[in-house]
Parts: structure tokens; sequence; C-alpha cells
């Protein structure tokens, strides 16, 4: 369609060319003209021939194009068909190895695992029979095994007894804080005595005499007072000793009568590392471990003559000894000196007293009777040393007797000479009428 219009438009262009040319040449180029129009118009049908011949055959090629195009994009997609199964194929078969390599390392584990116990069970069945048997000359090897487990006791033995040092720090940081915080209750306890003390002479400066203030308080000199007055259980109680304040005590009643305790240790709850105001005031719990206080203890052997009585348990055997004596304790004015004869007929180390008495000593008070080394320092505790060798009931619980020196912990001497780490105490006092 496109063919015919070009020849015609070139026609046109050839005559209006002929008309532009002078009438005079018209006539004598005329044949020539028509000519060179059919020469021109014979090349464009050759001209558009061709293309058009070309056309068809650039139609065909872009056909066959688009046909592999088609044919193409077909496997495309079927290649990534192909990918994502075989991308599923190898995720599930990783999946598989992977489940099937941790069994095997977990198998790998366990068998390692029993190996290192079989070992193990051989290297202490080893052990046991090298600790069984005597010393032998042995061979190479054996010297290398048992160079091996006196290097592993070796470094066994460091690492506790680091640990065990990483212990004692902590402890002695604690014990520092406990004393602390003693020092601190000591205080608000001396003045609360004072308060108590005021109280009491405002009373007798009003006329008032001690023996009608002690019966309108109703309260009882000791234990054996409430015993006396009917009570039979044992427990805590508030007396009230003839020119003292009233205070709280321990009482355990038997079928004798009823026994003020004192001091009474049994698991290491209360440090008995004190200074010398917590010792006179007294410390601890009364229905746990604690000490009365030398104050109050002198409070009740001023009433007359009392009986000590000091029950003890020993690390071995959980054994019990009992001795009693006669007890008289000496005011702050004589540092709490103590007075004791033996009434069980034989004269006890534990606490041997001369006829001066003992007096009572502290950490930051020394009264013992050594000239060159303080007692409680030495031991931990308040107690009536003399020589800082025959007993000590107030010092440091050992928890784990085997493992610390008698002199550190709570101890006692028998009359056989022989020394025990004490596990348990109970001092107790009540009057000498206990025993009639």
């Amino acid at each position: 369609m496109k063919m015919p219009l070009l020849l015609i438009l070139l026609l046109f262009i050839l005559v209006q060319a002929g008309d532009a040319f002078p009438t005079d040449r018209r006539a004598r180029d005329k044949q020539a003209s028509w000519d060179d129009v059919n020469v021109v118009a014979h090349g464009l049908l050759q001209l558009g021939q061709g293309l058009r011949e070309h056309v068809d055959k650039t139609k065909a090629q872009m056909r066959d194009i688009n046909t592999k195009l088609k044919a193409f994009n077909g496997t495309v997609a079927e290649l990534h068909r192909r990918q994502q199964e075989q991308e599923g194929a190898l995720k599930a078969r990783s999946i598989e190895e992977e489940g099937k390599l941790e069994a095997e390392l977990s198998k790998e584990v366990k068998t390692e695992n029993k190996d290192i116990q079989t070992r193990m069970d051989r290297l202490e069945h080893k052990v046991e029979e090298m600790l069984k048997e005597p010393a032998q000359d042995s061979n190479s090897s054996n010297h290398t095994e048992v160079s091996f487990i006196q290097r592993l006791v070796a470094a066994q033995n460091k690492r506790i007894d680091q640990l065990v040092e990483k212990i004692q720090q902590q402890q002695d940081k604690l014990e520092k804080q406990s004393l602390h915080l003693q020092t601190l209750q000591s205080k608000v306890a001396h003045k609360r005595v004072k308060s108590h003390r005021r109280r009491d002479e405002e009373t007798a400066l009003r006329g008032e005499p001690a023996e009608q203030r002690r019966d309108a308080s109703g309260l009882a000199r000791d234990c054996h007072d409430l015993f006396v007055r009917g009570q039979r259980a044992s427990g805590v109680y508030t007396i009230q000793p003839e020119s003292s304040r009233p205070f709280s005590v321990l009482c355990e009643m038997t079928s004798e009568g009823g026994w003020t305790v004192i001091q009474k240790r049994h698991d290491g709850s209360q440090s008995f590392n004190q200074l010398w105001e917590s010792y006179k005031t007294g410390f601890g719990s009364l229905n746990g471990e604690f000490w009365l206080g030398l104050e109050n203890i002198h409070a009740l052997s001023q009433q007359g003559p009392y009986v000590l009585q000091v029950e003890l348990s020993d690390w071995a055997g959980e054994q019990q000894h009992q001795a009693q004596y006669q007890l008289k304790l000496e005011g702050e004015e004589k540092r709490f000196a103590l007075h004791l004869e033996s009434l069980s007929g034989v004269q006890e180390k534990i606490m041997t007293t001369g006829k001066s008495g003992l007096p009572f000593s502290t950490v930051d008070i020394d009264n013992d009777l050594s000239a060159d080394i303080n007692c409680a320092e030495l031991l931990s505790g308040g107690w009536w040393f003399s020589s800082c060798g025959e007993s000590n009931l107030n010092g440091r619980y050992a928890r784990r007797p085997r493992h610390q020196s008698r002199r550190q912990g709570m101890f006692w001497t028998s009359t056989k000479g022989q020394n025990y780490s004490v596990k348990t105490t109970l001092l107790k006092m009540a009057p000498t009428t206990i025993q009639n």
C-alpha cells in the first residue's frame, strides 16, 4: 500500500521538474526525459520490491525470534522450578544430615565421658591401692603415675587452702562487724542500766525501803525463787535480785529446783569475741546462745551462797561432763574476780582460782595473770584467764574441730590432763539450798 503512493509521489516530482525547464528545451529533450523517467520508475519499482521482500523476511525472523523467546522463557521457568525442587531436597537432606551428625556427636560425647569416668575410676582405685599398700620399688611408669597423682592432689589442696583462706577472711570481717554492733548494743544497754539506777535512787530518796520496792514489783529473786513459788516450766522469765534492776533470764526447772542459766553455747550462732562492756552487760539471745552479763551474775551472787554447775560435751563421742562449785563473784571495782570452791571433791583445772580469785579479762581490758601475753587476744573471747592454758569456754566456736587449733576454740583441761575441744557448754547457778 505504501509502495504505489511512493511511486506516484516520485512521478509528480519528475513532472514538476520537467515543467521547470525552458520551453525551448522541452521540445528538444522531451524524448530523453521520458526515458529517464522510465529508468527511474523501473529502479524505484525494483527498490520497492526489494524492500517488501526484506520486510517479509524480517517479519519471518521476528516470528522465529518470538517463538524461540517463548521456548526460552519456558525453559527458564522449568529450570527455576527444578532449582526450587533441588533446594528443597538439599534443605531436607541437610536437616537429615545435621540430625545424624548431632546423634553421632552425642554418641561420641557419651562414649568419651564413659571413657573418662572409667579412667577416673581406675585412677581412684590405684590411689586407694597405693594408700593401702606400703611403699615399694616400682618401674618408671608407676613413678610417672604417682608423680601425676601427687601434682593433682597438690593442686587440689592448694585450691582448698585458697578457699579456706577466703572463708576465713569473710569470717573475720563478719566478726569485726559483729564486734562493732555489740559495742553499740552495749552502749544502749549501759544507758538503760543508768536509767534504772536513777529511777531506783529517786525512789530511795522518796523514803521507800528496798524491801517494800521489791515486794511492790512482785518479781522473784532468781529462778529458784520462781520454783519455790510454784513455777515448774523452763523458759524465759523476768527476775529482780536484791538491790538490782529487773532483767530477763533463762530458767531451767528440775525436780530439785530452779537454775538460772548464765551462759549457753551449742551451735556457734553467736560470736563471743566481745569487748569488756558487752561482757559486763550481757549479749546474745536467751532463746539461743548468750552471756547473761557480769553485772547480772554479780547481782545474783550477792544474795547469798550460790552453786555453779558446769555442763560440757565434746566432739569425741558426745561425752558429757559435769562439775559443781561454790560461787562468789566480786563487782566491777574488783574486776569481777571469781572465787570457786569445788563441791565434787575433785579439783577440776577447768576454773581453778586462788584465794584472791581470778579477774575477768577481755581483748580491750587485760586482767589475766600472764605478764607478757593478752590471753583474750590470743585465745579469743572474754574469760577468767590465769596462764592462758587451763580453760576458755567463751572462745571461738569450732564448727570443724579437726581443722582448728584447740587453743583457738572452746576448751577445758580434765583432771587426767587431757585436753578436749568443747562442742556445747551450759553454765547455770542456783542457791546452795537447792542441794538440801
